[in-house]
Parts: structure tokens; sequence; C-alpha cells
């Protein structure tokens, strides 16, 4: 019985200790989306920034012409 409680509880704390593991990758994945998904938005203001100053470059060129 001492052997079976022995394995019980060794069993208990290795899945304890798991889960705290997938814990903090569930976490740093979540994170790194976040982060992904600002730099996406950072890229695509700057994107359309760019585009519109050079629109607007391109036609002051027109009117001095």
């Amino acid at each position: 019985m001492k052997k079976l409680l022995l394995v019980l509880a060794i069993g208990a704390f290795a899945a304890c200790n798991n889960a705290a593991d997938t814990k903090e990758e569930i976490k740093d994945s979540v994170i790194n989306e976040q982060i992904e998904a600002v730099d996406e938005k950072r890229d695509t203001t700057k994107d359309n920034l760019d585009s519109a100053a050079n629109q607007k470059i391109d036609s002051l060129k027109e009117q001095k012409h």
C-alpha cells in the first residue's frame, strides 16, 4: 500500500510540474502573437503613411511643371 501511495505521489508531483511548464509556454505564445500583431499594424501604418507622402510629393511635382 505504501508503494502505491508513493507511486501516486510521484505521479501527482510530475503532473503538477508539467502543468506549470505548459501554462508558461501558453503565456509566452500569447505574448508573441500580440507582439506580432503590433508589429504588423506598425508596418501597415508606416506603409500607408509612406504611400500618402509619395502621392503628395508626386502631386506637388506635377503642379510645378
